[in-house]
Parts: C-alpha cells; structure tokens; sequence
C-alpha cells in the first residue's frame, strides 16, 4: 500500500535529548546564564534551532532575546561539534528500518536539525545506507510544519501522496502530515508523548517501532 515513509529524527529514530541538552548549556555557559533542565529542553525542542535558543532565553532571563544572534553563533558552533554526544537510537528502530527496506519501502529523513547534523546523526547512529533521502533544515527550504520538505522528498522519490506515510513524535510533525495530505503516525516514545499526539490529531499512535510494520 505505501512505496515511502518520511521520518522525523529526533524524538522519533533517535534519541537525541540529551544531545541537544547539553550544547544548550554549553551555549548558556558562554552567555552567563544558569543552566536549563533536560526537562526543559524537552518542551522547547522541535520547531529548529533558533526557536529552540529563543524559548531557552526567555526561560534565563533574556525575555527581550538580546543575546539570541550570539547565542545562535555559539550554540552552531558546539552543536556542530556534538551533535551525535551520547546519541542513541531507540530500540528496535534499526530493526524496524532493516524490515522496511527488504520489503521494498523506500525511507527517507525530514527534520528541523539543521542539515548538516541531520547528515551526521543518520550517518554515525542509524547508517545512511539505510535512507534514500535525508533532509534537515536548510536555507531556501520553509521548516516544519511547512509541507515544503514533505514536497520536495516526494518529488525526489517519485511518489504521491497517497504512497506515502509520515512518522513523527510531536504536534509539529502531525501537522507537517495534514498539510502535505499524508497519512500521520504518531510515536508514543518520543518527546512529546500521547496526549499531546492525539489532540494533534494523529490518524494512529504506535508505541514499538515494530507496530509501524502493520499499517504499511
């Protein structure tokens, strides 16, 4: 039924919170500011870089985001340096992807990490071999939940909609779905939660990778 899944990376292949955590404190450190929680950055991950630093700074104190250009210089910098640090992928993701492409379904990567860490993740975390395109976010292409990634890989793919599932952790990725008009599957493991997924309206909710073999 579906030839291609479109999956978001963090949250939903990898887990990367503790990852991210750290460069955000690293960045703080910098700027003089106290440090977030992992917690925190839970809730302000998902809409990009920048908007992850702007929500971090007003939760430090910087509510008029006057450091936020020098934040986004130091964070690129430390993050670019660490982004796999102490990456994991959840289990039975690899195992999922194996079973995916031996049946023939082609995979691909759409996140709002900026691109280059997108590449480097997959790469040393998951194997690129196991994707036939991935994106992270880049100048000239519109972030999530903006369907224009969502376009652009089926486009690469030569696949419509209707041959397509997108999988994601958060309200940002079930939105991306209803406005590219694909099929949402939401997963339970990442860092949103359920809750969140189904008033977001996702068309199902797996909570093991291997339950994403039954709807495809």
């Amino acid at each position: 039924m579906y030839k291609v899944c479109i999956f978001d990376l963090d949250g939903t292949l990898t887990d990367t919170l503790e990852s991210i955590t750290y460069s955000v404190n690293k960045t703080l450190d910098e700027l003089g500011f106290a440090n977030i929680t992992m917690e925190q950055c839970r809730q302000f991950v998902g809409d990009g870089a920048r908007v992850l630093m702007e929500r971090t700074l007003r939760a430090v104190g910087d509510v008029e985001l006057e450091k936020i250009e020098r934040a986004m210089e130091i964070y690129g910098r430390i993050f670019g340096e660490n982004c796999t640090y102490h990456v994991t992928a959840y289990e039975g993701i690899t195992d999922m992807l194996d079973q995916l492409k031996g049946r023939g379904i082609k995979t691909a990567v759409l996140s709002n990490k900026p691109h280059q860490q997108s590449v480097d993740v997959v790469a040393e975390i998951l194997g690129k071999e196991r994707f036939s395109c991935v994106n992270g976010q880049r100048e000239g292409v519109e972030k999530k939940p903006d369907p224009a990634g969502v376009f652009e890989i089926m486009q690469f793919l030569g696949a419509t909609k209707e041959e397509c599932l997108y999988i994601g952790d958060s309200e940002v990725d079930m939105e991306t779905a209803k406005r590219a008009g694909l099929v949402s599957v939401g997963v339970s493991w990442g860092f949103r939660g359920r809750d969140i997924l189904q008033n977001a309206g996702a068309d199902y909710i797996i909570d093991k990778p291997c339950e994403l073999l039954k709807l495809v």
